[in-house]
């Protein structure tokens, strides 16, 4: 019996650097561990030919569509219906997937709502997706699977975030991880380090992530060049260093809008660094905790700046 094959499909792949690249990346490596035949391909650009192509030549048992709006959207397609439609379909959402269905809570025609109702399986990596997603569409409540996601390291290669921006080991230093876009508030979190660098001109911002939205990645560009003193963005660093990056700043930022669950976040964690991040349902679990667990950092209110400073202040002085 040949072995059991598994495509996975995300929106991006290494070595482009991203969320979903980097979670599709330690399914693999999971997945191959355990003996299974696992390709892996960006469906970013891939047309419903090139993913025909792709199905039939790789003749997968399952399909995992990690993001559902990107990835598994692909499978209402009438040709790949006509074709696969009793292939395996399993669907991992995203946050942005939970926000786009949160307005449309009646309307059950949604693209979101047709591909869960499509999938065998739907994966759920944070408690609240399985939770939103059960009283979101409940016809699908039965398929939903939560699997509590886990991280592994790529690497040991140095890299020094400290070293690099040319700040000293006086300087306390917060990391935003995360790519340039507006769901990242990146340029949000950039005004309000501004205002906390004057009351406190010892700290320094380094953001790290590519552009993933153009138009906002020029005003972001623009205002970080009126804060050369204080912050400094990295747009890529491998894979293989993000552990050694993290060791090298003293707190990591969340600052997004909506989040399934952020493989930012459970690094800083893995990583032994205090969080400050934003009070969403995505963020809450991994730095709260269970009633018994320590707390590995603080929410702050994602629409209240002053939220966002009064507790910076509190991780810089403590």
């Amino acid at each position: 019996m040949r072995d059991r094959r598994i495509l996975i499909l995300t929106p991006t792949t290494l070595p482009d650097i991203s969320g979903n690249a980097v979670t599709a990346e330690r399914w693999r490596q999971s997945l191959i561990k355990k003996g299974l035949s696992v390709n892996v391909h960006a469906a970013e650009h891939l047309g419903p030919g090139n993913l025909i192509e792709h199905l039939e030549n790789i003749k997968p048992d399952v399909v995992h569509a990690h993001h559902i709006s990107k990835a598994g959207a692909m499978f209402l397609n009438p040709h790949i219906i006509d074709r696969f439609a009793r292939l395996p379909l399993v669907i991992s959402p995203a946050g942005t997937d939970i926000l786009s269905q949160e307005g449309h809570v009646r309307d059950t025609g949604t693209i979101v709502a047709q591909v869960c109702k499509r999938a065998r399986v739907i994966v759920a990596q944070g408690e609240w997706v399985a939770e939103r997603l059960s009283a979101l569409i409940p016809d699908v409540k039965d398929n939903i699977l939560y699997v509590p996601k886990s991280f592994a390291w790529f690497g040991d290669e140095s890299f020094d975030v400290r070293k690099l921006a040319g700040w000293s080991p006086e300087h306390f230093v917060f990391f935003l991880p995360a790519g340039i876009r507006p769901v990242k508030r990146n340029l949000e979190t950039l005004h309000a380090i501004a205002r906390i660098y004057e009351m406190r001109p010892h700290i320094r911002l380094a953001l790290a992530g590519p552009s993933l939205d153009k138009d906002y990645t020029v005003r972001f560009q623009q205002d970080l060049e009126r804060c050369g003193e204080f912050a400094k963005w990295i747009p890529i660093i491998p894979c293989g260093s993000m552990r050694s990056a993290y060791t090298s700043v003293d707190a990591v930022i969340n600052s997004s809008s909506s989040e399934g669950l952020s493989n930012a976040v459970i690094e800083a964690i893995a990583a032994g660094k205090p969080l400050l991040a934003s009070d969403i349902p995505g963020n809450r679990w991994p730095i709260r905790g269970n009633e018994d667990a320590s707390t590995c950092g603080l929410l702050f209110n994602v629409s209240d700046t002053n939220d966002f400073i009064r507790l910076a202040l509190r991780l810089i002085d403590d």
